[in-house]
């Protein structure tokens, strides 16, 4: 199988990267079935990349239906130890202007559907990851220092509320986030930051404001057209730093915490693993089964 170092997720909007060369369109098949699409496969700054559009060509995905699960393990069967992930959001403070980017540092879960698979353990291995710090901030940096390169408005750090959708944000709950201090709010990055973690790559968020949700007393409610409009103008500006920040990543050492994320987080003794359980998630425990 084609192997990548790096794998792109594509939010709204983001649904290809023209800056791609040598393409192979790859499908993958999981133990956690199909994932959005088919892989996109190319170099670009002389890396090898995995781009997956996250709802699939068309969009044909809503949050709720993204097979999570199956996308972050594809990533890990290519060879993917570090994941750009790019996302539409709403601002839920002043400062975060619509075309700003924000690369985000902490993550509030607000999902609730059973649909939404956020972690690949269960019968019979159980494990407990730390998720204290959701995101690799040597990515994190690597994307802020893109986004100056490029010439975009950039804020680092903040916490992304991740909400069911598809809908947006009642006038309430938007009031709500606000006071508990949230900064943007999205649909999806969640369980992607949590599924990464346990398959021990790294991850952060490029996070693409469109607009000011529907708190804002100058702005009208959030409308589809708005946020398009909006997404039209960012999906641009995001191909550029994901260009630069895969350059960044060219010759940087891989030395977070974060390729031995389950290294205490099994707490199931490799003795008890049951065999199709470790079977279906060899590509991230094969390293720590019995010897």
């Amino acid at each position: 199988m084609e192997q990548a170092q790096i794998g792109i997720i594509g939010g709204s909007g983001l649904y290809q990267m023209p800056e791609l060369s040598d393409v192979t369109e790859v499908e993958v098949d999981t133990p956690f079935g199909r994932p959005s699409d088919a892989f996109f496969i190319g170099t670009l700054e002389n890396n090898r990349v995995a781009f997956l559009p996250r709802h699939g060509r068309g969009h044909r995905l809503t949050p709720t239906e993204v097979p999570f699960r199956a996308n972050i393990y594809a990533m890990k069967l290519l060879g993917v130890d570090r994941i750009l992930s790019a996302s539409a959001v709403g601002s839920l403070q002043e400062q975060y202007a619509p075309l700003d980017m924000v690369i985000p540092d902490q993550f509030f879960d607000r999902t609730r559907a059973r649909a939404r698979e956020s972690t690949f353990f269960g019968d019979g291995i159980v494990a407990h990851v730390s998720f204290a710090h959701p995101v690799c901030d040597v990515l994190g940096d690597v994307l802020e220092t893109a986004c100056k390169v490029a010439n975009v408005n950039v804020h680092r750090r903040g916490t992304y509320i991740c909400m069911e959708g598809p809908a947006f944000s009642t006038k309430a709950e938007s009031e709500v986030y606000r006071s508990w201090g949230m900064d943007i709010i999205g649909m999806t990055n969640i369980q992607e930051a949590k599924l990464a973690r346990e398959a021990e790559i790294c991850y952060a968020t490029l996070a693409l404001v469109t607009d000011y949700d529907c708190w804002h007393p100058g702005h009208e409610a959030v409308t589809a057209d708005a946020v398009f409009e909006y997404l039209t103008k960012n999906v641009r500006n995001a191909q550029i730093i994901i260009k630069e920040a895969v350059r960044g990543l060219s010759d940087l050492e891989r030395n977070c915490k974060c390729g031995a994320a389950l290294k205490h987080a099994i707490f199931t003794s490799p003795n008890l693993w049951p065999e199709d359980t470790q079977k279906k998630l060899e590509a991230i425990l094969k390293k720590y089964a019995a010897k």
